[in-house]
């Protein structure tokens, strides 16, 4: 597989950040380490509208707390943020930089995950050498109304054999009800936003996730 020497099942759950998703009472830092407690081992930073000194800051802070639990780091984006607070990788969206010239800079030295909607995204992806992709939404979630109406598990089946050996996770209203059905539509593991960051037992939630 494309994990380079890393632990590849630290991927089977995906958490992406959401400080505007926060339950009430709970804080950002907070939430993580609930989740990492609950044993989460892959955290994507992703919170827009931060300017650059601030989302440095908080990619530290976010770095030192999943350092303490082995789990790997992710900032949206931000390939010289990642590189600045020894992240493991960098994640892509359909208007970053191609994934093919984020490779080409960074190497073996970071991971390089990409937001995919469709097929044809899913195919470039693999084509620019991206280690692993997340595809949604799957089902219907208030986080992703934007990306238009969920796809599927027919088109999740669809994703995964086009990805061939690149690790699918599936993104968008998964939760512990529907996982066996994503997992048996090929998917490597879950992406979740709202499902852990809007609760108020972030642990719990993210524990019978990756117990399930």
């Amino acid at each position: 597989m494309r994990l380079h020497g890393h632990n590849f099942s630290k991927l089977k759950v995906y958490l992406i950040t959401n400080r505007n998703a926060l339950a009430h009472g709970m804080g950002f830092l907070q939430v993580i380490e609930e989740a990492l407690r609950g044993g989460v081992r892959a955290v994507q930073l992703r919170e827009k509208g931060l300017g650059s000194s601030e989302l440095f800051r908080l990619a530290e802070e976010v770095r030192m707390v999943t350092a303490e639990y082995d789990a790997l780091l992710f900032v949206n984006d931000r390939v010289d943020i990642a590189r600045a607070v020894r992240a493991d990788g960098v994640h892509l969206g359909q208007h970053s930089m191609p994934v093919d010239v984020v490779k080409s800079l960074v190497g073996h030295d970071l991971l390089v995950g990409v937001s995919t909607h469709t097929l044809a995204e899913v195919a470039s992806a693999m084509d620019g050498g991206a280690d692993f992709v997340t595809f949604g939404p799957v089902f219907f979630t208030p986080s992703k109304v934007g990306y238009g109406p969920p796809l599927g598990l027919g088109m999740l089946e669809e994703a995964c054999k086009k990805a061939r050996d690149m690790p699918v996770l599936a993104l968008g209203g998964v939760n512990g009800d529907n996982l066996t059905d994503v997992i048996a539509a090929g998917a490597y593991g879950v992406a979740m936003i709202s499902h852990i960051f809007s609760s108020k037992m972030p642990r719990d939630i993210a524990a019978s996730v990756v117990n399930k």
